[in-house]
Order: structure tokens, then sequence, then C-alpha cells
């Protein structure tokens, strides 16, 4: 993942540096920058060769120019690096090439050649792989059409086996988005407002992935489309379903998780789709967990019939806290014959501190923090082709002396994509 965009930072931070430059001179089709090279006490000055102009355009002159000064400082002895290229043909050369930075014809200026060692110190140093186990895909770009839907599910445990259950609706999402590197553009489509009236509802997701670690942001939130499944011994303490309107549920965690067979395994081969894993490996995942989370339910709009059965001291509960924890886990990937198949199963525990705030039902309290995570990924790859699917569990879990409360925010997609 660190490959990804580079060439687009090099480009970009070079036009930091270079604000007297306008577009025209990229484009200039006018007689070629002549330029000096010191070589010692001595001065080179580099003239272009005039034969064939007329046929050759702008771009080969000056190409034909950089050629003669490379000759002419390779017989002076100077080493490559000290050569003063054009400071805008390398933008040209890397479009028309595809954007393959490490193509040795494209003549970096000082600066974006700076940048281009620092990116290739970075790309060793947390992006290398044992290419007997993993290697990149070889392509810049994907083109992806994706479905995403998920929901929430919330439980309450009480004593003498009494429950409330509930869960959402599926909330459901689909579109496509175009991926060079790590720059994608796309867009997604609510499906349910097209079958039915949407509940309000909102999600962000954030993914960063390299060999050595990863970094997840997640942010949700709902209001309304709930239903309940089970309320104390309403209905004999069967299971029912009754449409609920009045929760309002918003969850937001980072995740940030270091691989320790990073030589090995690959998380991005399952999840992003920009390496192949070659053989089975699996590694040890130890990290940092932040998560927030708002509940607010009022069960005070529930039938009078239903509500006397409410095992609640209070038809009105909010829980508002903070997590902070230590993560771990393991995570296992299997590469199945003939190897176009890929199986993951990645699965982490949370342990720490708590926080709720006045706002809570419960007030101001100091917790354990205890969450979970569960994510599964199979993809199949035929040459550019692949097909992806991915579900991902997220379960909170919150105590006090009356009950248990285990919330979960859930998503399952399926990705169809190609790379070129």
């Amino acid at each position: 993942m660190l490959r990804r965009g580079s060439s687009i930072l090099i480009i970009v931070l070079t036009a930091v540096m270079f604000p007297l430059l306008s577009l025209s001179a990229i484009l200039a089709d006018d007689a070629p920058v002549c330029q000096e090279t010191q070589v010692s006490d001595a001065t080179i000055v580099s003239v272009p060769d005039t034969t064939d102009l007329s046929d050759s355009g702008s771009e080969s002159r000056e190409i034909r120019m950089l050629e003669n000064q490379a000759d002419s400082v390779a017989a002076g002895g100077v080493a490559a690096d000290t050569l003063k290229y054009s400071s805008t043909l390398w933008i040209k050369q890397l479009i028309a090439n595809g954007f393959r930075i490490h193509d040795p014809a494209v003549k970096y200026p000082k600066f974006p050649r700076f940048l281009l060692k620092v990116y290739n110190w970075g790309d060793q140093t947390f992006n290398s792989y044992d290419t007997d186990y993993v290697i990149g895909t070889g392509k810049n770009w994907k083109l992806q059409g994706k479905s995403y839907n998920w929901f929430e599910t919330a439980s309450m445990f009480f004593p003498r086996n009494s429950i409330l259950n509930m869960h959402s609706d599926l909330f459901a999402d689909a579109g496509g988005h175009i991926s060079f590197m790590a720059v994608s553009v796309g867009y997604m489509w609510n499906m349910n407002d097209l079958l039915s009236k949407a509940t309000s509802r909102h999600t962000f997701n954030f993914d960063f992935t390299c060999s050595r670690f990863s970094v997840n942001i997640q942010s949700t939130s709902s209001d309304g489309g709930m239903r309940l499944t089970k309320l104390g011994d309403y209905n004999e303490g069967k299971h029912f379903n009754y449409k609920f309107n009045d929760v309002d549920m918003s969850t937001f965690y980072v995740d940030a998780y270091y691989f320790f067979n990073n030589k090995k395994y690959s998380h991005a081969a399952a999840y992003s789709y920009s390496k192949y894993q070659l053989k089975s490996a699996g590694t040890a995942i130890v990290g940092f967990n932040f998560s927030e989370q708002n509940i607010k339910m009022d069960f005070s709009s529930l039938p009078e019939e239903m509500l006397e059965h409410l095992p609640l001291d209070t038809p009105l509960y909010t829980f508002h806290h903070k997590d902070y924890a230590i993560l771990g886990g393991y995570g296992y990937n299997w590469v199945l014959k003939p190897k176009r198949w890929l199986v993951n199963v990645t699965a982490m525990g949370a342990i720490g501190y708590k926080r709720t705030y006045e706002d809570s039902t419960d007030g101001k309290r100091n917790l354990v923090a205890n969450n979970y995570k569960l994510s599964a990924g199979v993809v199949y790859n035929h040459r550019a082709l692949f097909v992806g699917a991915v579900a991902k569990f997220n379960g909170f879990l919150y105590y006090n002396s009356s009950f248990t409360h285990f919330n979960t925010l859930n998503n399952f997609s399926v990705i169809v994509g190609m790379r070129f």
C-alpha cells in the first residue's frame, strides 16, 4: 500500500517547490533548454542535435538534449545524480508510461528524485515481503463494482434469563469506483431509497494497510430502523417482530495494529486485492483500539401491553462511553489450489479502560472495556480479474449491576473488479 499514490505525491510536492513554473512550460514547442553542468573547473554546455527537428517535436528535442548532456557528462566522469533535468518533462514522461515511477527513462529533476529515494526507503522498510510467499500484482489501476451491506444489533441480558433484543434493518449500498494506487474515486447509491422509505443513516470508512501494520477508521450512525424481537417475558419470552424507530445509535472507532509475521503474511491480499499470497501463512497481531458509542433508546412509545414487560427501570435509557484498549489476535491466510483462491480469517479481542459520561443513564463511571472483532474474506483471482467477499463483525460489551449490554456492528461486501 505504501507504493500506492507515490508518483502523485512526488508531482504534488514538486509543484509546491516550483511555484513559478506554468502550464505553458509543459506544452512548450519552442527552443530546447540549454543547461550547464559543472565539472571541476570546466563547464560543459549541452547543445541539442538539430538533425530532423521538423519531424520529432519539442519533446523529442528535449529528450535528445538530455541524452547529449548525459553523454557529455559521462565523458567528463560526472555522476548521473548531478544532472539537471527539465523540471516538467518528467511529468509528461510519467503520464506517457502509465505512471511507472521506476522507469529509468523518466528524467527526474533533483527534488522529485529525492522524493523517489525517500519513497523507495519507505517501501523497502514498511512494505517488503518474502517473494516466496507474497508478490505484488504488477498493476497500478483497479476498477471495482461493490455491494456494501451493514446492520446493527443490541441485546440486554438481565437476571432470570430475561432478555431484550433488537436489530436494525439491513442497510444496503451499491456502486463502483476506480483506483490508482492509493487514490480512489467512486459513488455508492443508497439501495434502500429505491426499495422503500430509507432510514436516516450514515457510514464512513478509511483503511490503510501495508506489510507491517494496518489502520482502520469507521464511523456509523442510524436513527430508527430497528426491530424489537424480544422484550422480557412479553409474548411468553418468545421471539416476535415489532418495528421500533425510537433508537438513535452512533459508533466511531479507530483500530491500529501490527503484523508480526509481516514478511510472509499479507492482509492486503485478502482485503485490498493489491497483493498475491502464494503460500499459506498466519501472524500474531497486536495493536490499539479506541471507540466511542452514543446510544439512546426510548421505549415510552411502546403499547401499554408491551411496556409493562420492559425489564428496565426506566423507559428512556442512554449509553455514552469511550474505550481505550489494547488489541490482540491472530490472522491466517489459506491459499487453496490452484492458488487462485485465498481465504482469510482474523480474530481479535480488546481489553482496556472504559469511561462513561454524565449524560449516560448510569452516570459517570470507570469500567473495564471489553470488545471483539472478527473478519473473514475470500477472493478468487483470474489473471487481471478478481471476485471477493468480506464479512466483518465488531462487538462491544458494557456491564453494570443490573444487566449486561452487548451491541454489534456488522457488514458484508461483495466486490467484482479488474486490475490494469
